[in-house]
């Protein structure tokens, strides 16, 4: 990185929404690579079936609410990291408790898309660096991950979405990691109340870290 690159790197400030599969590693990178300044958002709690696949998930943090779990886990990385915890779901209702001017980047990596347009159309009228990820599960082929406008993506249904909520939001570019994979088709589950087919979206270890670390090395390289 150079020396100024790295002090760059040093003094940026960055947060992370959604501190689970996917922005999991995004943290453990940024800080591993020189990164001292996170906040991170999450209100979820480590369960057993973050296991398979969430770095912060172990059967001694089993229970533990995940910001606290992450910081923690950052601080042990480096003990100088500055690494503030907001343990709650960002949502339209309660953006304005988050002020996104002080950050040098955002990224995205939570599931709830009401949030995810939140952040990109907020991101986009202050001018602030945003790199939002899209759909990791029922996916197998970590080699498929790419970044690009989402507006030049192909394949992910997410990222369909996206264009088309963004386009009557007037947003004309946000940054992505996506797969061009198709998704697989999860095992069929039965709702026992009324018969129908419920799908239940899936995950192995390494299409959400992979592209967790895309992501962060992708935010370190514009910083």
């Amino acid at each position: 990185l150079g020396e100024e690159g790295f002090s760059r790197l040093q003094q940026a400030r960055v947060a992370v929404f959604g501190v689970g599969g996917v922005g999991g590693y995004v943290c453990e990178a940024l800080v591993r690579s020189g990164a001292e300044h996170l906040d991170v958002f999450d209100r979820d709690d480590v369960s057993e079936s973050n296991l398979n696949r969430q770095i912060i998930a172990l059967h001694s943090t089993l229970g533990q609410d995940k910001v606290s779990v992450m910081a923690a886990r950052l601080r042990d990385i480096e003990p100088e990291a500055e690494i503030g915890c907001r343990r709650m779901f960002y949502l339209p209702e309660n953006a304005d408790s988050v002020d996104l001017r002080q950050y040098d980047y955002v990224i995205d990596a939570v599931d709830t898309v009401a949030a995810k347009i939140e952040l990109a159309v907020r991101c986009d009228a202050l001018g602030v660096p945003l790199i939002a990820a899209m759909g990791a599960g029922n996916k197998l082929d970590p080699s498929r991950l790419q970044i690009a406008d989402v507006y030049k993506t192909s394949v992910c249904p997410l990222a369909r979405a996206m264009r088309t909520a963004l386009r009557k939001q007037g947003v004309k570019h946000l940054t992505v990691a996506y797969s061009t994979e198709e998704p697989v088709r999860p095992a069929i589950v039965t709702d026992a109340e009324d018969g129908r087919r419920k799908d239940i979206p899936a995950s192995m270890a390494f299409v959400p870290a992979a592209m967790g670390l895309l992501i962060a090395s992708h935010v370190v390289r514009q910083i």
